[in-house]
């Protein structure tokens, strides 16, 4: 009996680290400090089942981008803030296309280029909004988006040629 009680313990933890995970992810608009601050676990750095929040958040994300998506797509993907995204896509010298963010969380990422000629460095809100970027190709290129400190989610990108 006490194995079945012991599970039933463990189910009911797992369940309201998720709730609580789940919560901290979607509520607030980040202006709260005292929030931010009292928020220990994310979604990438939870031991407790973080698969299921992650793959949710990644579907969302990823169908934000399909509603904006035009042109051919070259590369898309999608990863953990906390881990970033750091890409060298293999585009066409000269032709233009088009980059699209979006990041589902909280906190903000930075998007950065290499050579930085080739876009424009700028924050990309984890607030469900887009980010576009217009780039053109001279050499090969680098995209490094990086989340800010605290920053969690789940950010996706499609690269379209227009």
């Amino acid at each position: 009996m006490t194995n079945v009680s012991s599970r039933a313990w463990l189910a009911g933890c797992v369940a309201a680290a998720s709730a609580l995970l789940l919560t901290s992810c979607s509520s607030g608009s980040g202006d709260d400090n005292a929030a931010d601050s009292s928020s220990s676990p994310t979604p990438s750095a939870s031991p407790t089942a973080p698969g299921a929040l992650e793959k949710r958040l990644t579907k969302q994300a990823q169908a934000a981008l399909s509603d904006v998506h035009s042109g051919t797509m070259v590369e898309a993907g999608a990863e953990r803030v906390t881990d970033g995204i750091h890409t060298e896509p293999t585009l066409s010298k000269g032709k233009t296309y088009t980059l699209n963010l979006v990041c589902f969380g909280s906190g903000s990422a930075q998007l950065a280029f290499t050579p930085a000629s080739t876009g424009t460095e700028t924050t990309v809100p984890c607030d469900q909004s887009v980010v576009k970027q217009r780039i053109t190709a001279q050499k090969p290129i680098r995209i490094d988006v990086d989340g800010t400190k605290g920053s969690t989610g789940v950010i996706a990108w499609q690269i379209d040629a227009i």
